[in-house]
This record gives C-alpha cells, structure tokens and sequence, in this order.
C-alpha cells in the first residue's frame, strides 16, 4: 500500500527529500534516521537489497502501490525496447505525476489531493483519478473555479520547467507534448536495478 507515514524519516532512509520540508531537514541531517544513522560502518548490502532500494525509491517517488507497480513493470515489459526507459514513460504519464511535474503542486502527495478533490480537467473533462494516463498533446488545466486556490498559485509561482510540457501560468493550464526520454526525468533512481527486481 501507498506510504502515508512521516516524509522526512522516509526521506533519510532512501536517501533523498522527497518533499520541500524533508529536503529542508535533510541539510540539517544528511544521514539514516535510527540511532545507527551515523555510524561509520554501514553493512554491506547484497545486489537484492540495492535493488529493493531503488524500487522503493521509484515507488514513492510516483505515490503508487506494489501491485500497481508490478502492472506497470509488465506493461512495460510488453512494450518491447528498453523496459527501463518504458517504466519511466508510463509513470510520467499519470495524471498525478504530471501535475506535480508542471507546478500546479509542489509534491506528489499534493498533486494526487488536487486530482482526488476534482480540482483537474484533462481536454476539458474533470477528471479525479490520479492514475488517469495522460496522451501527448492532452491539455491538463486546473477548473476555472478553483485556480484562485492559494496552493495552486504558491506552487506555480515556484515551479520550474520541463522540455516535454508546455506550461501556461496565466491559465494554469499544461500540454503534455510528448513521451519523454529517461535523461529528461527529473527521478532519483537507478533504473536497470528496478527492472532486475522485477525480473526475478
């Protein structure tokens, strides 16, 4: 199931913020939460067990479930080509992932709450589901009666810019303009040890 526990603990342990506050404590202590987080000596991890970190890492880094993971590593698996490459493309796809992507939330955990409470239209149809996949030239907008929300102008205010998106402030509106490539993706994770856990 979908982690819902304290972000800066989970940050430390996989080794990156993922959030704005984590990122802020992070600086304060860039090391594993624990009374171990400091030591020197670190036990040696096996090959499963830097995979199994870097699947967590993607995992929470798009919010999903294992099972829904696992569909989207064989889908990806099914589409032939680098199933790497692929399993990132499918993730960047979601609605919620987008979302985040364009600065209409400033965290993954916020862009699936936008999405969930029907504050997001896709081509002009609300849509609430944050696992929706997203079509290239698909326009995502935010409802006209919801874009003076003081979250989505704090976050597009403070949002940065990605090549395979085409954001418009004014309108708090995003084209998805094509699949993009993996060096595109702004992800903390090894892939290829991703598609070797899943490929036991």
């Amino acid at each position: 199931m979908k982690y819902n526990g304290p972000k800066v603990k989970l940050s430390r342990k996989l080794g990156f913020g993922i959030t704005p506050k984590a990122r802020k404590y992070m600086d304060r202590k860039p090391y594993a939460p624990g009374q171990h987080g400091q030591a020197k000596k670190r036990a040696k991890v096996s090959d499963y067990g830097k995979q199994l970190l870097e699947k967590q890492r993607l995992r929470i880094q798009y919010n999903v479930h294992e099972r829904q993971m696992t569909n989207y590593m064989a889908e990806a698996a099914r589409r032939g080509g680098n199933t790497g490459e692929n399993i990132i493309q499918i993730l960047e796809s979601r609605l919620d992932s987008l979302v985040f992507r364009a600065g209409l939330a400033r965290t993954i955990f916020g862009a699936r709450q936008c999405v969930r409470h029907g504050h997001i239209e896709v081509n002009g149809k609300r849509v609430n589901i944050p696992s929706y996949m997203v079509q290239p030239n698909d326009v995502i907008q935010v409802r006209e009666k919801s874009r003076k929300h003081e979250m989505f102008q704090d976050a597009i205010r403070t949002s940065g810019q990605m090549p395979y998106l085409e954001v418009s402030k004014s309108d708090l509106s995003v084209k998805y303009l094509y699949l993009p490539p993996r060096e595109e993706v702004p992800v903390v994770c090894e892939v290829s040890l991703v598609v070797e856990y899943y490929s036991r």
